[in-house]
């Protein structure tokens, strides 16, 4: 049964907090994302290749998205609307981007 977008961002959020409490998952969590996201109940799309990065106090990472593909029949505002609803969990999403 597919992840709602709140599913998938409670079990994302237990993921982070458990990466940050033991050092061994985190590492984990860095170099094999696929595995320890299934482990932990969260959905992942079998062709889909993930990359986890940390933040520090000085360096933000920001992810550029990739274009939805109605994008050209959309004008900016309702993309930005888009972005919007969809800020911090699209990420494991099947149908988003």
């Amino acid at each position: 049964m597919p992840q709602n977008r709140q599913d998938q961002g409670r079990l994302w959020a237990k993921v982070v907090a458990r990466a940050w409490a033991d050092e061994i998952y985190k590492k984990k969590l860095i170099s094999d994302p696929a595995v320890v996201l299934k482990a932990e109940g969260i959905e992942v799309p079998q062709a889909a290749q993930l990359k986890v990065v940390e933040d520090t106090t000085t360096l933000r990472h920001l992810v550029l998205p990739a274009m939805p593909a109605e994008a050209a029949s959309l004008d900016e505002d309702a993309l930005s609307d888009r972005m919007a609803a969809d800020f911090f969990t699209a990420g494991f999403s099947t149908g988003g981007y």
